[in-house]
């Protein structure tokens, strides 16, 4: 049987870009698990594209991996790339127009889901309850004064960039002096910023994917951080991260797991997302249910949830990796 050849782009360039790397490696190592398929791993950095051994190379529109000494036909992607330009949907616009087909959600979703503010219009749109919130598009006295009356309301808040990940450009402001300040610093993370409401929650999180043309929800795992902390980019993936991963979160009520699974598998059909997210709840100290976030190619690291969820619900992580690899280009992987 011929092998399919499978581009993995790496990388990206961004703030995420290490994390990307770490990644990749973990995919590689379940892609190897399939015998059918070549695997050809590519860095995106802010240089260009780089071969393992460093050449450089780029994809043609006819879908052929092009270096100096190789032309290559690939047959699927998967765009390892965690924010920009991977979960903003500009490499699934580009893959849209090769005709290939690839891992993860579409340009659209892609878009829509790493903007927190178009996704929390879209959350309200569906009425599923998210965390009280304004939103700012610039810094004009008119915009930050409205900041200002919005922290008198609520109390303390969390400043957002609006398109960043892994917590990139997020700020905890629970003194008022300091609101304007930290609003400019997330400025310089996006163009739009969010603010919002502050609480002590549980972070909870499900794995919704595709297998087959089937949904699938886990029940959330959860993530416990250190007492007066949040999930900071440090507190996500340093060696000297406090926080802990549980995989079953316990002390739920069948209702509140129903309730959260509900919510996600509204979210990921109307929201079109495809064959993979991790999706992110809050639960308050009052038991409200509140969506949080979702992540259209979420963190692939030997301790990141998702695939530890996936696993967990009785799919060897392979093997979804291989069916979704099967579905789009209608060969068998295993």
């Amino acid at each position: 049987m011929s092998k399919i050849n499978l581009l993995l782009l790496c990388g990206g360039g961004g703030a995420e870009h290490a994390i990307s790397l770490i990644s990749a490696q973990y995919l590689e190592s379940q892609l190897a698990k399939m015998p059918r398929v070549k695997v050809h791993k590519v860095e995106m950095t802010d240089q260009g594209w780089h071969l393992a051994d460093g050449m450089r190379c780029h994809l043609d529109t006819d879908g052929m991996l092009c270096s100096k000494v190789e032309h290559t036909q690939i047959h699927y992607v998967v765009p390892c790339i965690h924010g920009f330009p991977g979960e903003t949907g500009d490499i699934q616009s580009l893959l849209e127009i090769t005709g290939l087909p690839y891992l993860g959600c579409g340009p659209e979703a892609s878009r829509v889901c790493f903007n927190k503010i178009t996704s929390k219009l879209w959350f309200d749109a569906l009425g599923i309850p998210n965390t009280p919130y304004v939103f700012l598009t610039d810094q004009s006295p008119s915009s930050l004064t409205r900041a200002r009356t919005f922290y008198d309301e609520q109390g303390a808040v969390f400043v957002k960039a609006a398109s960043q990940g892994s917590s990139v450009g997020c700020y905890r402001v629970a003194k008022e002096d300091e609101l304007d300040a930290r609003i400019a610093d997330a400025f310089t993370f996006s163009d739009q910023v969010l603010i919002e409401k502050a609480i002590k929650p549980r972070e909870l999180e499900v794995a919704a994917f595709h297998m087959g043309e089937d949904v699938i929800v886990t029940p959330p795992g959860e993530i416990s951080c250190p007492e007066d902390t949040f999930y900071t980019y440090e507190e996500k993936y340093s060696d000297g991260s406090h926080s802990n991963t549980h995989i079953e979160a316990a002390n739920l009520t069948n209702e509140q797991i129903e309730a959260i699974q509900q919510y996600a598998r509204q979210a990921f059909v109307h929201l079109r997302l495809k064959d993979l997210s991790r999706i992110d709840f809050f639960l308050s100290d009052d038991n409200q249910i509140l969506l949080n976030e979702i992540n259209t190619f979420p963190g692939m690291t030997p301790i990141s949830m998702f695939p530890k969820l996936v696993e967990h619900h009785g799919y060897p992580f392979h093997e979804y990796l291989a069916q979704c690899i099967s579905k789009a280009t209608g060969k068998r992987m295993i």
